[in-house]
């Protein structure tokens, strides 16, 4: 499934009973996938939160219920009796407008409610939306299917962010345990890296036609580009560990000054979940610690080490516009969550037919700043917290991951993350300036 068929039809031509049992398929299937992820866990994993962006797993599941119950179920199902009163100050996230809640940085601290009882809650919520979908008849209707449907695209960022914080969770932890066994991926030598040029001038982006997208894709807009070259593929593992092992974390030189201050802080040596126990590198995946495979993409890498590692080359991290233009007649298949190995995995060779690694793998870094697009209007109301207000020292990713859903990325997808943030699985792809 597409994201562009993972969407609210548009035609008023669709009956309304056929709109709703569709809806609700998706929705079906996107939360029973979120309880899915969770199979594997102890239930001693459910709770534990190893650092302040981290959410513990239950808590992940609890708020997405919240989602549903607050901007669905409590404005628009008749008679409808919230799971728990206390509930919608325990899973808000960051929604000034709909009241207080608690601490991000506490999550982990709540022994209650119980994972169980979370379940419960789940399963009300779950209840109440067949309800509601099955009886959405009057005008109300294109406001309840969109809602839905941005419901469900949320829980898949959060499908994304539990496995992300699982990893992290458990790499906290000396035991290293594993989250699931995944497929081994096969052993290949790196593919030559080539640069592939493309046209400046006044081209495209954004969102525009039928289909979902987020307010912050939008609208479409001109940008004028100089001509520029990108890499037909990712960095792996190996050019990074060659950046390293000629001082690459060492040289001021090659580091912007709030990167240089971060890795001396943090004490930046090498990517997050990089160690070497006995001479060789190792990395920890979610199917455990692993030797570490140099033509795998490098991952769990900041924005700064992004640039630093560009510099280091003679290149530059592309622009979001760049990006989006190199992707836009690729369609968006690659190494997502749905091909389980859960692990970035080595290109294959298929730069004569345009880049390859776009989408999945790695969240590729960009030079751009998370700001809104000329034009740009955030959603009414409550929901118009989602994104527009994080446009702010923040810069932008492309192109998911390896524990992306693939019904949830499309080429105008703007992710963003502080520029030292590394427990997302972040990447590098290499830009330049026409020759």
């Amino acid at each position: 499934m597409r994201r562009t068929d993972f969407a609210v039809p548009r035609s008023s031509a669709v009956p309304d009973h056929a709109l709703s049992g569709e809806v609700l398929a998706q929705y079906q299937v996107v939360r029973h996938e979120t309880e899915q992820l969770c199979e594997p866990l102890a239930i001693e994993d459910y709770g534990i939160q190893a650092m302040p962006d981290v959410s513990p797993p239950k808590w992940h599941l609890a708020h997405t219920s919240w989602f549903f119950e607050t901007f669905l179920l409590t404005p628009y199902l008749p008679g409808y009796q919230v799971f728990h009163p206390r509930f919608g100050y325990l899973f808000n996230s960051y929604y000034q407008t709909v009241g207080s809640f608690f601490p991000r940085s506490q999550r982990g601290l709540l022994s209650r409610p119980t994972v169980e009882e979370v379940y419960r809650y789940r399963t009300h919520v779950d209840g109440a939306m067949a309800e509601l979908l099955a009886n959405t008849n009057d005008s109300r209707r294109d406001q309840i299917m969109f809602r839905t449907v941005l419901g469900l695209h949320h829980e898949q960022q959060h499908q994304e962010l539990l496995l992300t914080d699982i990893k992290y969770n458990f790499a906290f932890n000396p035991l290293r345990p594993a989250y699931r066994p995944a497929p081994e991926p096969v052993g290949k030598p790196p593919v030559l890296m080539q640069w592939l040029g493309y046209d400046g001038g006044l081209r495209e982006i954004g969102f525009s036609g039928p289909g979902f997208a987020y307010d912050n894709e939008t609208p479409r807009h001109k940008v004028f580009l100089e001509d520029f070259q990108l890499a037909s593929r990712l960095v792996t593992n190996g050019e990074f560990l060659a950046f390293i092992e000629d001082g690459g974390y060492r040289r001021a030189d090659l580091w912007l000054s709030d990167g240089w201050a971060a890795l001396q802080q943090r004490d930046w040596q090498a990517p997050l979940y990089w160690e070497k126990p006995d001479g060789e590198w190792w990395t920890l995946s979610l199917a455990g610690l692993r030797r570490l495979d140099l033509s795998e993409p490098v991952c769990h890498v900041s924005f700064y080490e992004a640039d630093a590692y560009a510099r280091w080359c003679g290149k530059r991290l592309p622009s979001e516009a760049e990006w989006e233009v190199a992707a836009q007649d690729c369609e968006p298949r690659g190494n997502l969550r749905e091909a389980g190995f859960l692990q970035p995995v080595a290109a294959e060779d298929g730069a004569r037919n345009g880049p390859v690694q776009l989408f999945g793998d790695v969240w590729e870094w960009t030079q751009s700043s998370y700001r809104p697009y000329p034009g740009f209007q955030p959603l009414s109301g409550s929901l118009g917290e989602y994104n527009g207000k994080f446009m702010c020292n923040q810069m932008v990713l492309r192109g998911g991951s390896c524990v992306t859903p693939q019904s949830h990325i499309a080429a105008t997808y703007r992710n963003f993350f502080y520029p030292a943030d590394r427990w997302q699985f972040m990447g590098i792809r290499l830009a330049g300036d026409a020759d």
